[in-house]
C-alpha cells in the first residue's frame, strides 16, 4: 500500500474516494486500508451522505453522443509518458480527466438542478485542486458567458484578518482578473460582468489574500486551489 494511502488524512482520501478523483491502484489500497480503519469508513460514509442527495436537484439531461468518446480519447491519449516540461497546472489532460471521472456526475447534478436550460448551451466546468495533493477544494460549473456556480467541496480554513479571493486568466490576457472575495463553506453566483466568454483552458484559482482582497490588482498570498476550465 502507498504511504500517501497508508498515511493520509482519512477525511481528504475518503472526500477524493467518494468523488471519484483516486486512481484505481489508490481506490484498491483504500479499501484496504478500510478494512481495518473504522475512522475512515465512518469518514467515507459522511461524504457519499453529503454528495449522494445532489442527485436529487437534476433533471435528468441526455449527454451529446460525442461527449464519451471524446472523454475516452483524451484519456486514452494521455497514456504512460515521461514528466511534462510544463507544471501540472498546465497540464489540460489533467482537468478533463478530474472532470471526467465518477466525479462529474455529482458536480454536474448541481449545476443541472440550478441552471436548468431551455435550450442546450456550452457547458464548462473547473476543478479547483489544491496544489500538490490535487485535492478537489471547490468547483466552478457555468452555462453562459455572464456566470457562474462556484460550489464548496470541502472545509477551507481561513486566519484571522485573510480572506479567499477567486482569480481567472484566459491564455491571451495579460494578467489575472479578479472575481471577487470567496466565502468559506459557501456556494455563490459568481458574475463576470464586461469579461469575455468562458474559453477551454481558461485559468481559475483561489488565493490567500488580506481581508479586503489584494491591494494591487493581482494574487499576492498563496495559492490554495487552481484549476482550468474544461468544455463539457
Amino acid at each position: 500500500m502507498s504511504d500517501d494511502i497508508k498515511n493520509g488524512d482519512a477525511e481528504e482520501l475518503a472526500g477524493e474516494f467518494v468523488l471519484g478523483t483516486l486512481t484505481l491502484e489508490q481506490r484498491r489500497a483504500l479499501e484496504t486500508r478500510m478494512a481495518g480503519d473504522g475512522a475512515l469508513r465512518a469518514a467515507v460514509a459522511r461524504w457519499e451522505a453529503r454528495l449522494l442527495p445532489l442527485t436529487g436537484l437534476a433533471q435528468p439531461v441526455e449527454p451529446s453522443s460525442g461527449l464519451w468518446p471524446r472523454i475516452a480519447g483524451s484519456l486514452a491519449a494521455q497514456g504512460p509518458s515521461p514528466a511534462p516540461a510544463l507544471p501540472w497546472w498546465n497540464r489540460l489532460g489533467l482537468w478533463r480527466g478530474l472532470a471526467a471521472a465518477g466525479f462529474a456526475a455529482a458536480v454536474l447534478a448541481i449545476g443541472v438542478g440550478q441552471f436548468a436550460p431551455t435550450q442546450p448551451a456550452s457547458r464548462y466546468m473547473v476543478v479547483l485542486a489544491a496544489p500538490g495533493s490535487l485535492a478537489p477544494g471547490w468547483v466552478l460549473e457555468g452555462r453562459d458567458a455572464g456566470r457562474l456556480n462556484l460550489v464548496p467541496l470541502r472545509p477551507t480554513a481561513v486566519p484571522a484578518a485573510r480572506s479567499l479571493q477567486l482569480w481567472t486568466k484566459a491564455d491571451g490576457w495579460s494578467k489575472p482578473v479578479s472575481l471577487g472575495l470567496v466565502s468559506p463553506g459557501k456556494t455563490v453566483e459568481v458574475p463576470l460582468g464586461s469579461l469575455p466568454p468562458l474559453e477551454p483552458n481558461q485559468l481559475f484559482e483561489i488565493t490567500l489574500e488580506p481581508a479586503a482582497g489584494s491591494p494591487i490588482g493581482r494574487p499576492t498570498g498563496p495559492i490554495l486551489y487552481i484549476g482550468r476550465a474544461v468544455r463539457l
